[in-house]
């Protein structure tokens, strides 16, 4: 992708850093309200997420079905990502060409984007024959993959979080 292509999307992360709303979120207390929000939201997202992967892996909650843990934790996550989207473009849109440009940014991104691929994964083809392995202490090697590689990925998305926060 060559730079002239990019112009057009720089040019509308300045205009969006260049809001009313960016620039009042930027220099009031704002900003660190949002931060706060989004670290909580983060921890509810990826706690309800660790419960789900732990089962998987068969580490903890063996007395719950998977299905059961999944459709009960569910809910959270999908409220904790809410939360975490909203306070996230918040914040990113103070500062969106630095924070586009910033490396521990660009791998949070990827990480998330990963994270999603493999909840993605997980839902249309393992969980498919949970039937089979609800129950069991020992789940099949993709739902332990699964929640390995989910572990990992969530753990580096916090990292690189923190990273930017620390590095900006």
């Amino acid at each position: 992708m060559s730079d002239e292509s990019l112009v057009p999307f720089m040019q509308f992360l300045a205009w969006l850093q260049a809001l009313p709303l960016s620039e009042h979120i930027g220099f009031t207390w704002w900003f660190p309200f949002l931060e706060s929000i989004h670290v909580l939201a983060i921890a509810f997202l990826v706690g309800s997420i660790l419960m789900v992967d732990l089962r998987l892996l068969g580490v903890a909650a063996l007395g719950y079905a998977a299905s059961r843990l999944t459709r009960e934790l569910i809910p959270w996550t999908w409220g904790a990502s809410c939360v975490a989207v909203v306070t996230g473009i918040g914040m990113f849109m103070t500062r969106a060409a630095t924070y586009i440009e910033h490396p521990p940014f660009q791998i949070k991104l990827v990480l998330l984007l990963l994270a999603g691929l493999n909840m993605a994964l997980f839902q249309f083809r393992t969980f498919r024959d949970i039937a089979e392995w609800d129950n069991a202490a020992v789940t099949p090697i993709a739902a332990r993959v699964a929640g390995a590689t989910s572990l990992l990925l969530w753990a580096g998305v916090v990292l690189a979080g923190r990273w930017i926060g620390h590095t900006i």
